[in-house]
């Protein structure tokens, strides 16, 4: 298992963007919109693959200033949930961040996922607020 950038409107991009349909998008009977993917043509894009060279998990990590990013659409592909993947692609995430030369991460964790999140030290700031009509909290970590 391994991490990488993958890049905008690739075939791996598109790999990941069926991954985060799957796994996001269906559940909440939603489906992507062009804009909404056009819109991240400025965005880091992590992927972690398997032995076989699949994705199995993904996510998005967008500008937000100079030091911040924001992690977005984390998913990992359900048949491979639990087995650290998605804590192996976050802690790659936050050393290319580093390596960029950031030093913050924010999020929007669903109520799901916050205890994940907690595990490797995200906080949460501020009340609970409702997003694509689930129960969200914005999380930070300081990274370094």
């Amino acid at each position: 298992m391994y991490t990488r950038l993958i890049g905008f409107a690739t075939p791996d991009f598109d790999m990941a963007i069926k991954l985060r349909d799957l796994v996001l998008r269906q559940p909440l009977n939603m489906v992507f919109q062009l804009e909404d993917i056009a819109q991240e043509y400025d965005s880091y894009h992590v992927a972690c693959f398997d032995d076989y060279n699949q994705i199995v998990g993904v996510l998005t990590l967008k500008p937000i200033t100079t030091d911040i990013l924001k992690m977005r659409q984390v998913a990992v592909n359900p048949n491979c949930q639990g087995q650290g993947i998605g804590t192996y692609l976050v802690t790659s995430a936050e050393a290319i961040a580093l390596r960029e030369g950031y030093n913050q991460f924010e999020l929007h964790a669903r109520e799901t996922a916050v205890e994940f999140y907690k595990r490797l030290n995200y906080t949460i700031s501020g009340k609970s607020f409702l997003e694509v009509g689930i129960l969200h909290y914005k999380m930070n970590k300081k990274l370094g």
